[in-house]
């Protein structure tokens, strides 16, 4: 017995003593940044049970994040080298020239490929030198886009670049070729609330909101957007709207506070203990109370307009890239109201990220944002992974052009107007054109994809 034990014990110490190689690996900067990471995973992961195994501790950080998910299940969580440029992104401020655009194929007979611009961003370069949404851009850099380097052109537009492009004369009904602009790029600060108008047709008001993604405000003004938003809500109440248009189709989600604030100024007849969003999360944290029946009850709002609708009805315009956050609102309304849908389906985006960083390590730039929760609606119901198909379908690249947003006759829109009044529009008597989409610049953006879970706080270290 003494021998035993004797054995055991040196068994024992040895166990303890631990590989210098090991430790050395660990205590580099990869492996202390891999064990920050590996830690709040452990912690948070939504799909912690089917996280992967590790590689090699000392690995790139990238490497070793990417390695742990539960693919391809988990279509969002990311990590990025600088925590600070994603915070900064997710507010909507970073470095560009101002303009967001549509990809198509030209034609099937040949590989030019077509980049068609979306929106303009006010104060930018690209307004101040007369860029239109609806303008066709065919060359950046004096290079003609198409099948072959169509990616490798839209990257260098991250710096100063040229322009050729094309414009539509309505007059005419041709597109004409403009004068080559330059732009350069500079950091941008877009606000989210794009445009709001409202138009009186026969008897029906109907106010339009223009919305390109969900941030409660800026550095030193951390509710300055939502704001805007209750203003916008405040006039069209104060004008008697009985309709509420929203533009989603570009919006590819944010904060959650955001889309609780504006989903807060939609519902009818809620009151604070009505629930918005449930959050649901591992089987780690929900040993821990606070995140145990994690609802979001919706706030109290004077400028809400859910009782003056008609039809107790909200109008949405989607499109594939109407993700996250966008689709918390359908899901979140939809146990209150009716929600149509005008447009295409949307991504079909349930869950919910946080952006976590390491405060207490200045070696460690990372910003990490891992899938943390899933939500659901006051029904129970979160099943919308293949998106939300449209009650009515429109996709603007089948239109010769694309007008401006906040025109009757922009063709998403006048679908909803049309709905509402009964009056077809006169972008429902053009003809159809069939063009091959090849994505566009919104899947780049930080925010796309993403519903933000601001302050989440991990319980323990």
């Amino acid at each position: 017995m003494f021998l035993i034990t004797i054995l055991i014990l040196f068994a024992a110490s040895c166990q303890e003593k631990e590989d210098p190689i090991e430790n050395d690996r660990r205590n580099s900067t990869n492996g202390k940044i891999n064990t920050w990471i590996q830690n709040l995973m452990d912690q948070g992961y939504y799909w912690l049970e089917d996280m992967n195994n590790p590689i090699a501790i000392d690995s790139d950080p990238e490497e070793y994040f990417e390695a742990l998910l539960f693919r391809p299940t988990d279509r969002y969580s990311e990590i990025y080298p600088n925590y600070q440029e994603i915070a900064n992104s997710l507010q909507g401020i970073r470095r560009e020239a101002g303009y967001e655009y549509l990809l198509a194929r030209e034609s099937s007979t040949n590989e030019n490929v077509l980049a068609f611009v979306a929106y303009i961003k006010a104060g930018s370069p690209a307004e101040d030198a007369g860029l239109r949404r609806g303008d066709i851009i065919t060359q950046i850099n004096g290079i003609s886009l198409n099948l072959s380097n169509f990616q490798n052109l839209l990257r260098s537009t991250r710096d100063n670049h040229s322009l050729n492009f094309l414009r539509f004369n309505e007059s005419e009904d041709s597109y004409e070729p403009q004068e080559e602009i330059n732009l350069q790029t500079v950091q941008l600060s877009e606000n989210p609330n794009f445009l709001d108008t409202l138009f009186t047709i026969d008897n029906h008001k109907i106010g339009y909101v223009v919305y390109h993604f969900f941030a409660s405000g800026i550095s030193g003004q951390a509710d300055r957007y939502d704001r805007q938003m209750d203003e916008i809500f405040a006039r069209f109440k104060s004008e008697g709207i009985n309709n509420l248009i929203l533009d989603f189709r570009y919006n590819g989600g944010g904060s959650l506070n955001s889309t609780l604030n504006l989903a807060s100024l939609i519902a009818p007849n809620v009151s604070t203990d009505d629930v918005f969003l449930e959050q649901k999360y591992n089987s780690f944290l929900t040993q821990f109370e606070e995140f145990q029946d994690d609802k979001l009850e919706f706030l109290s709002k004077n400028e809400n307009l859910g009782p003056i609708l008609n039809g107790n009805r909200v109008y949405i315009l989607t499109s594939r890239r109407t993700a996250s956050a966008s689709e918390m609102i359908i899901n979140g309304l939809k146990p209150y109201m009716d929600v149509k849908l005008i447009g295409s389906t949307t991504e079909g985006k349930n869950v919910g990220s946080a952006l976590l960083q390491e405060e207490d390590n200045p070696d460690n730039d990372y910003g990490m944002m891992p899938i943390i929760t899933m939500l659901f609606n006051s029904n129970g119901q979160s099943d919308f992974i293949n998106g939300f198909d449209p009650d009515i379908e429109g996709i603007e690249l089948t239109q010769r052009f694309l007008a401006p947003l906040g025109d009757i006759n922009e063709y998403l829109l006048s679908l909803a107007i049309q709905d509402i009044t009964g009056t077809a529009s006169a972008s429902e008597r053009r003809s159809r054109i069939d063009r091959v989409p090849l994505g566009d610049s919104f899947e780049k953006k930080i925010h796309s994809g993403k519903t933000i879970h601001e302050g989440f706080k991990l319980p323990v270290k």
